[in-house]
């Protein structure tokens, strides 16, 4: 069967081209905000475009914090896109404004350090050996979107939970491109849009169900 996966739609994020893609990797794909159908799901995705504050704002409307810390107690799979990603940090800082993140890890979302803004357009990756995400696409290139980003990121590495593995780019500076971390993942970049190197990123994340 299928693996069902409900893409959280609370009004931020490219929701029906995510849901399309999820099909194409072979997914049973809901939109909804939903708590039951959210905790029932296979997977969760967590879209996200704009800003760092209006998504937060979205989120804490329909308790997306609580949602995804509901379904990572119980080793639930998540997966964060674009600005769903930079929520996952602690703070993110745009034009002056600090605005605090989810908090799932610890650091900064910040403007990236490049002379031309945004970065648009196709760019590759940089991923750990070991990743699950990037199997048999390490070489491939992604297409981003953004102006902001992790750039300095120090992570613990100490205790039971192993450390969280990411995945960096450059666009002017290096910055963190995606995170795989136990049950919840996360992509700087939008898969829906990065052709059959994205679906096949997709596929590997329902294949860590």
């Amino acid at each position: 069967m299928s693996p069902r996966v409900v893409v959280l739609d609370y009004g931020s994020g490219n929701v029906h081209s995510v849901a399309q893609a999820l099909e194409v990797a072979g997914a049973n794909v809901e939109l909804t905000a939903s708590r039951d159908a959210v905790l029932a799901a296979d997977g969760l995705v967590v879209p996200g475009v704009g800003a760092f504050t209006a998504v937060m704002q979205q989120l804490n409307a329909v308790k997306g914090g609580d949602l995804i810390d509901q379904r990572l107690i119980a080793s639930k799979p998540v997966l964060g896109i674009c600005v769903g990603l930079q929520v996952l940090f602690e703070h993110g800082v745009e034009h002056g404004i600090n605005t605090e993140g989810l908090g799932q890890w610890r650091g900064i979302v910040e403007k990236l350090d490049s002379p031309i803004l945004p970065h648009i357009g196709w760019n590759t990756v940089e991923p750990p050996a070991d990743s699950k995400l990037f199997e048999s696409i390490a070489e491939e290139r992604f297409y981003f979107v953004h102006s902001y980003a992790v750039q300095n990121w120090q992570y613990d590495g100490l205790g039971p939970i192993p450390s969280p593995k990411p995945t960096w780019a450059e666009y002017g500076a290096r910055f963190v491109a995606a995170v795989e971390h136990g049950p919840l993942s996360a992509t700087q970049f939008h898969p829906e849009k990065s052709g059959q190197a994205g679906i096949k990123l997709l596929s590997n994340w329902l294949n860590t169900f």
